[in-house]
């Protein structure tokens, strides 16, 4: 009887704190509308921190920095409430319904699309998986993709973005803020790695072994069992292979796709070397034009935020107050900035949404540099 009548006291509590918060909400639209006509921010860290002060000083010990962290997730609420009703819809706004409106039902089955490495490199299994009857064209480096895109060279391009073993590929987001892109679709590739020879040799006369860093990174238990083998980086895995194939060594070999050992001619010397069979690498699609197919439920989007505390806190509690789920956060520093980042969300939520379309506006008139970068479905 004790604990049910403190729930009903805990209950007319809440009820009272519900009417409270509402009757708050309120006034927090007046205080935005004045704000909109006086050209203020949303954000004030003077009277949020006075208000703290006050709150913890009330409270008291013990219950000083539960009452601060409440009255944080208050203001962050507040602050998205208001945002949100004061969001204008922008330029991207209307980009995104026009996209959403022309861009075909179907995603295309041919297309030129643009590979990093050679034939049997993972970025074209990638490719193949994708599209049905893809015209690949070939280029060394994650750079050359995102230019030929740039460009108008190809169509599309496929980048290989995080490994489930090893990581996410740094180099491929250093890129990201140099091109004008648009992510249209993304896929998670089984990868398989394979240890490949010519014809005649044995693990044990192996000496030295090329591939990607990514590769030697998922295989690194395996190659624990090798001390004293050399190991050399290569641009691609399948490069790597074709490098094996087109010498006379009897004593290389390469870590590379089962698809190598066809088109190079080369022998398994030992399959499946990955740390884990659950091995898999996401490749995102990117196109110069921004298309939405229908089923997009993912979102990405980069940006730079001020090197102060809690920043990253307040952009993410904005994405909380409206129940989207962060899935992907990955910061990469801003060359020649002062310890300033750019942080690059996967975001699961539905373009469809005016509410969410009403937060891409927001961000785009916000002081901080923001980028949509698409928005998409993934293939598995």
């Amino acid at each position: 009887m004790e604990l049910n009548e403190t729930r009903k006291q805990i209950d007319a509590i809440d009820e009272q704190m519900t009417d409270l918060f509402c009757r708050r909400m309120e006034l927090a639209l007046k205080i935005a509308e004045a704000k909109k006509e006086q050209h203020l921010p949303v954000l004030n860290h003077e009277r949020e921190r006075e208000i703290l002060q006050m709150i913890s000083a009330q409270a008291g010990e013990p219950l000083d920095k539960y009452a601060r962290l409440l009255f944080n997730t208050l203001f962050d609420v507040s602050r998205s409430y208001q945002n949100n009703y004061l969001a204008k819809p922008g330029p991207l706004a209307d980009s995104i319904r026009k996209a959403v409106k022309e861009t075909p039902e179907i995603f295309p089955g041919k297309a030129v699309v643009a590979c990093q490495g050679v034939s049997g490199s993972y970025s074209a299994a990638a490719c193949e998986k994708l599209f049905t009857l893809p015209s690949p064209m070939f280029f060394n480096t994650f750079e050359s993709v995102f230019n030929a895109v740039d460009k108008g060279l190809c169509a599309y391009g496929i980048l290989p973005i995080e490994n489930s073993s090893y990581g996410s590929v740094s180099a491929v987001y250093d890129l990201m803020r140099n091109y004008n892109f648009h992510i249209v679709r993304s896929i998670r590739l089984r990868v398989s790695h394979n240890l490949l020879a010519r014809p005649g040799t044995s693990l044990s006369d192996i000496k030295e072994i090329y591939s990607h860093e990514q590769a030697i990174g998922q295989c690194g238990e395996f190659l624990k069992t090798l001390p004293g083998v050399k190991i050399t980086l290569c641009d691609n895995t399948a490069e790597a292979a074709k490098l094996v194939a087109g010498s006379d060594r009897t004593d290389a070999a390469a870590i590379a796709s089962r698809e190598c050992v066809d088109l190079y001619g080369l022998d398994v010397l030992k399959s499946n070397i990955q740390i884990t069979d659950n091995n898999y690498t996401r490749f995102i699609c990117i196109s110069k034009k921004l298309e939405i197919y229908p089923g997009a439920n993912r979102i990405s989007l980069m940006l730079s935020l001020e090197h102060k505390p809690s920043s990253l806190y307040h952009m993410i509690a904005r994405f909380s107050s409206m129940g989207l789920n962060l899935t992907k956060l990955e910061s990469r520093p801003i060359p020649g900035s002062d310890f300033e980042f750019m942080f690059y969300f996967d975001i699961d939520a539905p373009i469809y949404s005016e509410e969410v379309i009403g937060l891409l506006s927001e961000l785009e008139e916000g002081p901080e540099t923001f980028v949509f970068l698409g928005s998409y479905s993934e293939a598995i």
